[in-house]
């Protein structure tokens, strides 16, 4: 027989606490503020939540009406995953672009001026930064997310992206630990397998994640992905040994645990939103990350009420419970103590986010290519955005290369007729090809052999992983496709 130390009050609250909920709409619902006053202490911002950094910050204001140590999470990776900027594309590079130019000091002051402008709207919490090696070429749902393929490299910039981001007061949350980055499965459909031994799992996949902990980031993101060496039955979200052994005790990791998404495939599509949740909990994580699908009040509800089943048949027991909702609001006190009045850029150089996207940039020219003075025709060539990028955030360097070549066209183009198309769209102009992953996309390799042939005056752009060898009178990678990565490209377009 169970005995209760708290009271029923008390124990709906703490259920509530431990909750990361999203919301439809871009102003605070009445059903939000009523949860806030009852012990919700979280709330998530995606993209439908935001039309531009003025409403944030008048959407977080009517939501601290309500609660004043709120915690306002969101994911910000900058680069190709945007939720501040999600309409025009970031004014940053993202992760790969960061570690292809290799200075942490650059990465520092682009986490500094993100974090100041999450700020400067309200948010506090951000899903960020991605610390995951990039080991697998073929992975679906990280490439550009992560600083590389090299673990001490990544270990360095995420030490940098956590300093600079927390420097304004934003709680950085490292992800996706035990590290996402050697799967070839997208964990938003499905569960992800690694397959490692525990030696390479300490020196490559954990290795950022001790330099995030010992650069005091205040949360770290769980990733829904079975790893057998740690734990041959579930998934790290899940697994007691992972979060608490792993986590806990071995890396000596004592801030905030958050899932990912617990709608994802991985999880919900395997154990059920509800038993998954109690689960996680159960095994360590202390706020749990729900409303990039499920944004209802309905489910809230669902959730706090099988948390407090569960605690009562003593599947859960009340002191984890307790212990996760206290590590809430322990980073929603730590970030109100650092709150400061708004201020202006801190950085010296206000585009530093073009400057870090200039200096990601690499051209490859083959010999002898004429310079681009004439309108020319952009071919996009456009793969299916993973979920975590979305596909409402434009990207490429179409819309660039109009504005400073009046009279450029444009087009997209996917599937195995991409590249005949593409010619015969273009027209006899010159053809700037745009890819997103070539090496991951057989069909985008075949329309650029298309092109290539037709036009050995080609230029190519490549904004994902530049796996695949230079090709083309001129290749320019720029290592992700935000909105300055864009800027950059044409920018080389036209040097070339």
């Amino acid at each position: 027989m169970t005995t209760f130390t708290t009271g029923a009050g008390t124990l709906t609250r703490d259920a509530l606490a431990v909750l990361q909920p999203g919301f439809t709409g871009t102003t605070a619902p009445d059903w939000v503020r009523r949860r806030l006053a009852e012990g919700l202490v979280s709330v998530a911002l995606f993209g439908r939540n935001v039309a531009d950094p003025e409403q944030v910050t008048a959407l977080t204001a009517q939501l601290r009406a309500e609660r004043d140590d709120l915690l306002v999470a969101i994911d910000e990776e900058a680069g190709d995953v945007t939720r501040l900027e999600v309409r025009t594309g970031s004014s940053f590079p993202g992760n790969h672009a960061l570690g292809a130019v290799d200075d942490p000091a650059l990465t520092r002051r682009v986490a500094r001026e993100l974090g100041r402008r999450l700020a400067a709207c309200g948010v506090n919490l951000n899903w960020a930064p991605s610390a995951d090696v990039n080991a697998n070429p073929d992975n679906p749902v990280i490439g550009v997310r992560s600083f590389g393929r090299d673990p001490a490299l990544v270990a360095r910039h995420t030490t940098a992206y956590v300093e600079g981001l927390q420097s304004n007061g934003v709680a950085a949350c490292t992800k996706h630990f035990p590290g996402h980055g050697d799967t070839s499965v997208d964990s938003h459909h499905a569960l992800p397998q690694i397959d490692l031994d525990a030696t390479t799992l300490h020196e490559r996949e954990l290795r950022p994640f001790r330099a995030a902990i010992e650069a005091g980031t205040r949360a770290v993101m769980t990733a829904h992905i079975r790893v057998p060496v740690l734990d041959p039955d579930r998934p790290a979200t899940l697994s007691p040994r992972i979060l608490t052994g792993l986590l806990r005790e071995e890396l000596g990791y004592d801030g905030l645990i958050v899932t990912d998404g617990m709608e994802m495939g991985a999880v919900a599509g395997t154990y059920g939103l509800e038993h998954g949740v109690v689960l996680a909990i159960a095994a360590g994580a202390d706020a749990i990350c729900v409303g990039g699908g499920l944004a209802d009040e309905d489910t809230v509800l669902r959730l706090q009420d099988a948390l407090v089943t569960a605690v009562r048949s003593g599947e859960l027991p009340e002191e984890r419970l307790a212990d996760a909702a206290a590590r809430v609001r322990s980073l929603a006190a730590w970030t109100t103590g650092m709150r400061r009045p708004p201020a202006a850029a801190g950085d010296p150089a206000p585009e530093i986010g073009l400057t870090a996207a200039r200096r990601a940039v690499t051209v490859t020219r083959a010999a002898g290519p004429a310079p681009v003075t004439d309108p020319v025709y952009v071919a996009t060539f456009s793969p299916a955005p993973n979920i975590a990028v979305g596909d409402e955030t434009p990207w490429g360097v179409g819309t660039e290369l109009e504005r400073l070549l009046p009279g450029t066209a444009t087009g997209h183009f996917t599937g195995p007729d991409a590249g005949t198309e593409a010619l015969r769209a273009a027209g006899g102009r010159r053809v700037v090809a745009v890819v997103r992953d070539e090496h991951r996309h057989p069909w985008m390799g075949a329309a650029l052999d298309t092109l290539i042939s037709a036009g050995p005056d080609t230029v190519v752009v490549e904004m994902g992983v530049p796996q695949s060898a230079p090709r083309g009178a001129v290749h320019i990678a720029t290592h992700g496709a935000a909105r300055v990565c864009g800027v950059a490209a044409a920018e080389a377009v036209l040097a070339g």
